[in-house]
């Protein structure tokens, strides 16, 4: 038996039992919130939840991750109401899965195997299906003896390549491992192409801006909004996996890049953060940030804490970065009960479904270039009539003069253009 996606996909949906742990550091607040995180989840993935249930634990088993009578009554309840998963909300070890499931005769999956799957349903560029699949196989590999495994759907049959005195779990090992090998080489391959293009944009001398945020904040929202895009849009977690990049021209004439990139959550597993390095390196490589955040949520603060951790973790946390507060149409929350990391004068509340405060945000955007410009005089030699309109495209031309040996300008420009320009300039203002 194996999880049934295609029970799933006639929305017959498989009945899930959900386990949560609260640990002695932890409230039952904070469990609940862990809780209707996981809930939301598992409806992302396609399962029914039929009973949630939080475990307080003071020292985990090694043997079932709970006690053995907790386990003992969570395979109960799984039983009596007739469900075929159990989830967890933290990692197991393949031991404890295997034990579980032995013991439980149900698929006993954990918050990880969760977040492959929705990844894996959703991914949709060949990068981030090739990204998805090597975590998938990274993830199951020492998980082969299990009972119930995704195996059969990843790494097709067998026939043929057994040898002589080969086990069954040494053929699957060996499968999955030349797997990997062969996702590892393609994913180079794809990455190097994906540079190849950043390289070419850079070229542009246009500023790039990166949308981040937890899942579900409404950065795909905001995307649509101030470029036109059409980028997707669902109330589910992770509905945004591929960056998408789009052109976007101020009021006051700026053009920038602006790039949705996947949202980031809670406990995101270690392998996909490395998984996703390539596509969330936008963030790294962008000239600012727009951290987008619920202020419906009471758990915003949360979110922006964890949103910052996971910055940190890719180099991006001191990024220049504009706070905005999207779903004010929806807010119940008090903005002066925000902490003092989010009390911040220069934030900005928004909605992208009413457009109130769009304005601001073009607003702040154009401030942030316009701080970044600098005003300098140049010669350009009368052969670089592409530096001349570079200038007049990315920049502000306050004087032009023409002269025998090139054009005299003086200009506001970016920083970027700034030190394309350096060796041509005559004097900094």
């Amino acid at each position: 038996m194996e999880i049934n996606r295609n029970t799933i996909e006639n929305e017959v949906k498989q009945k899930a039992i959900l386990v949560c742990m609260q640990y002695p550091e932890m409230n039952k607040g904070e469990a609940l919130i862990h809780l209707t995180e996981l809930e939301n989840l598992v409806d992302t993935m396609g399962a029914e939840s039929v009973k949630s249930i939080v475990v307080p634990l003071k020292k985990r088993s090694p043997k079932f991750f709970v006690g053995s009578g907790k386990a003992d009554e969570i395979t109960e309840t799984a039983k009596k109401l007739g469900a075929e998963i159990i989830i967890f909300d933290n990692d197991l070890s393949p031991g404890q899965q295997r034990n579980f499931e032995e013991l439980s005769g149900k698929a006993v999956i954990d918050r990880h195997e969760v977040i492959l799957d929705i990844f894996a349903e959703r991914a949709t560029t060949k990068e981030a299906v090739l990204q998805v699949g090597l975590a998938r196989m990274e993830y199951s590999l020492p998980r082969l003896t299990r009972a119930w495994t995704h195996l059969s759907r990843q790494k097709g049959g067998s026939k043929g390549t057994r040898g002589e005195g080969e086990t069954q779990l040494e053929v699957d090992r060996r499968l999955v491992m030349n797997k990997i090998t062969r996702l590892k080489k393609e994913l180079i391959k794809v990455r190097l192409h994906r540079n190849t293009l950043r390289k070419q944009r850079s070229t542009l001398s246009i500023p790039t801006g990166a949308l981040v945020g937890y899942t579900n904040a409404g950065k795909s929202s905001l995307l649509n909004a101030l470029t036109g895009a059409d980028a997707f849009v669902e109330d589910k977690l992770f509905a945004t996996l591929d960056p998408t990049t789009r052109k976007v021209t101020l009021p006051g004439g700026h053009k920038i890049l602006l790039t949705d990139t996947v949202g980031f959550i809670r406990k995101l597993p270690h392998d996909l953060v490395d998984a996703f390095k390539s596509t969330l390196e936008e963030t790294v490589l962008a000239d600012f940030l727009i951290h987008v955040l619920d202020l419906s949520l009471p758990e915003v603060e949360e979110q922006y804490r964890i949103t910052m951790e996971v910055l940190e973790e890719l180099g991006a946390g001191d990024k220049p970065m504009i706070l905005v507060f999207n779903k004010i149409d929806l807010n119940t929350n008090s903005t002066d009960s925000l902490g003092i990391e989010l009390n911040n004068p220069d934030a900005l509340y928004i909605s992208t479904k009413t457009e109130e405060g769009l304005d601001s945000v073009f607003e702040k955007v154009e401030e942030f270039l316009n701080k970044d410009k600098k005003t300098i005089s140049l010669l350009i030699p009368t052969d670089r009539y592409d530096l001349i309109s570079m200038i007049h495209r990315e920049g502000t031309v306050l004087e032009e003069d023409y002269q025998d040996s090139g054009s005299s300008i003086k200009a506001r420009v970016p920083v970027k253009v700034y030190n394309k320009l350096k060796s041509y300039i005559t004097e900094n203002q």
